[in-house]
């Protein structure tokens, strides 16, 4: 017996696509509403008024993060070290009054007329954290930053606790040249610093960021000044640029201050009006780190002062703090 298939029968995909006499004419999309002013994203805005003068040095680019890596450096509330940099910060303040405390809420106002030495003690912390840069300031994009987590936790994992101390006050300058700052500067631990800089480079590179510098002098910077600098109108050939040496926790990027500069060569920039107004210097006295170290660089090195374990490594993207402890910890 023969078996019979049917078949079923199909039509050609032009007779699908043809539309029927009969059939609606399709509908017009509908416009989205404009979205209001008051619910639209704005941009950060660059108001040097909200932080004593300070200006923006790379522009904000939606959807990008700042980041650096750097060691924690905890200066406990009336530790011996507390007392040293409050010392050091009072006697700078004598011959710089602009001088801003790093770490602490912003006291007294920049500019005021009554400026006093600042206290790095603040009754409401326990303690104050300074910071170590491993990294000059990166720029990544939201999908970068767990390849630089990535990173930073393995280099963690791969380096053992050590023993690091302060050796010495200097003055260094942010590459921009629009601020100088107080630091204190590593005397032992700085292989180990350098070794876990080291490990940064390649992940570096493949985020198309600098490296850090060759001959870093790694320090933690505790007390900042505006230079004469663009985008100042006073700027003058007083703070050229120095050769690139290292970089901080809360300013990662700075080069060796060796200009002079005196107290009374110090004048007053007016970025948005005669409200705002903020004190600018050419770079620090010439005798100012000088002095520092002379009177107080012996205390600094002693070991219940200036020395302290290294424990964690730290990033900060954004607004966010990662942390790891190293190995042994």
């Amino acid at each position: 017996m023969q078996r019979l298939v049917s078949l079923a029968q199909y039509g050609s995909s032009d007779e699908e696509e043809t539309p029927s006499e009969n059939s609606p004419p399709p509908a017009k999309r509908r416009k989205l509403p404009i979205l209001p002013e008051s619910l639209r994203p704005k941009a950060p805005i660059d108001n040097p008024a909200l932080h004593q003068g300070r200006v923006r040095t790379s522009p904000h680019v939606e959807g990008q993060y700042a980041a650096y890596v750097y060691v924690p450096l905890t200066v406990e509330r009336k530790s011996p070290l507390q007392k040293v940099l409050n010392t050091a910060l009072a006697s700078a303040q004598l011959s710089v009054p602009s001088l801003q405390a790093i770490g602490l809420p912003d006291r007294p106002q920049a500019g005021s007329s009554h400026t006093q030495p600042h206290d790095l003690e603040d009754p409401s912390d326990s303690c104050v954290e300074l910071h170590i840069s491993l990294t000059r300031p990166i720029y990544l994009r939201a999908h970068q930053r767990e390849d630089l987590k990535r990173a930073v936790k393995m280099i963690a994992r791969s380096h053992l606790t050590f023993h690091a101390s302060l050796a010495s006050f200097s003055e260094l300058t942010n590459d921009e040249q629009t601020r100088t700052f107080l630091a204190v500067e590593i005397g032992a631990g700085h292989d180990h610093l350098k070794s876990m800089s080291d490990g940064l480079v390649p992940t570096l590179q493949s985020l198309k960021q600098k490296e850090f510098y060759a001959e870093p002098r790694f320090h933690a910077s505790f007390a900042w000044a505006l230079l004469h600098s663009p985008p100042f109108p006073e700027a003058t050939s007083e703070a050229s640029p120095s050769a690139p040496a290292s970089s901080p926790g809360p300013t990662p990027a700075l080069t060796p201050s060796n200009d002079e500069g005196t107290a009374a060569e110090s004048s007053t920039v007016n970025l948005l009006g005669a409200a705002n107004v903020f004190p600018t210097i050419p770079r620090f006295p010439s005798t100012l780190v000088p002095t520092l170290n002379a009177d107080f660089g012996e205390t600094l090195r002693t070991r219940h002062v200036g020395t302290f374990d290294v424990r964690e490594l730290h990033v900060k993207i954004g607004k966010d703090v990662f942390k790891w402890a190293l190995a042994g910890s």
